[in-house]
């Protein structure tokens, strides 16, 4: 009768390094903004500082039609006459115009929360970016691959 332990070793150290590759494909660290979401960003906030955190935006990370992409923006804060969201907007790094959406709010709302679907042309970065009464800004950025593209013409 032969040993084991050595393909057991074997198939112990190949299912490691799998999971180790899986691991590097799937936990990618966060990249700069490009030249043109920088800009279309600063266009909303109009130069000020924007913070991470607040914003929670809710979209696939695998989107297998660009056509109807469902989104949701759901802002952390409290919507009081002294302290509430006043606008979200929602900014794409590679469709023909860089906002897609921009949305006003006010304290009557109850609930700093916007869905809504949107074209996407192609794999790429999205921010969305809450103005808050106090004058600060918070975003969220995601990353989006796109199998089959939209607004293409």
């Amino acid at each position: 009768m032969t040993d084991r332990r050595p393909l057991a070793h074997s198939r112990r150290t190949l299912l490691a390094a799998g999971l180790g590759a899986g691991l590097c494909v799937v936990w990618r660290p966060a990249r700069a903004l490009s030249d043109a979401l920088s800009g279309a960003l600063r266009g909303f906030t109009g130069g000020a500082a924007t913070s991470e955190g607040k914003v929670n935006f809710d979209i696939a990370p695998l989107v297998e039609n660009g056509n109807t992409v469902p989104i949701t923006v759901t802002v952390d804060n409290p919507m009081t006459v002294a302290n509430h969201v006043q606008a979200i907007a929602v900014f794409n790094e590679k469709n023909p115009q860089r906002d897609v959406v921009s949305c006003k709010l006010t304290p009557r709302m109850g609930r700093a929360v916007v869905s809504t679907r949107i074209r996407l042309a192609t794999t790429q970065q999205l921010v969305a970016v809450a103005r808050l009464s106090d004058g600060s800004f918070w975003t969220h950025t995601v990353d989006v691959v796109v199998t089959l593209a939209a607004c293409i013409e």
